[in-house]
């Protein structure tokens, strides 16, 4: 293993598209799992845009991530809601909806949830 990895999201391993041209998942792999870097467009919602692609009722990943602009509204499966937003980490379990607000793109970070995520 080298001491320093260096990677970028603008030339990732993999790039995912969500449906309706409503953002994408940039993936990177390194030696300790994949990492992701998600632009969710204005008028994305989970339940819209992967879930197609997912196949389940809910998104069922579990998330640890940090959010680096824009805002989301999360609500899990038993009604618990938030909001995350600028400079916010949020760690959410599987079971959840969720959606832009907003005219600005959420663009999150995140190193547990995306390895799977919007796969086809």
């Amino acid at each position: 293993m080298a001491g320093i990895v260096r990677k970028n999201f603008d030339a990732a391993d993999e790039t995912r598209p969500f449906e309706e041209g409503k953002g994408k998942l940039d993936l990177i792999t390194t030696d300790r799992g994949p990492v992701g870097r998600a632009v969710f467009e204005p008028g994305w919602q989970w339940s819209q845009h992967v879930k197609p692609i997912a196949g389940t009722d809910s998104c069922m990943a579990a998330h640890a991530g940090y959010v680096v602009s824009g805002r989301m509204k999360v609500v899990m499966d038993d009604g618990t809601e938030g909001e995350v937003g600028p400079g916010d980490f949020a760690s959410i379990e599987p079971g959840h909806d969720a959606w832009v607000l907003g005219d600005e793109p959420c663009v999150m970070l995140d190193w547990v949830g995306f390895g799977d995520y919007a796969k086809r």
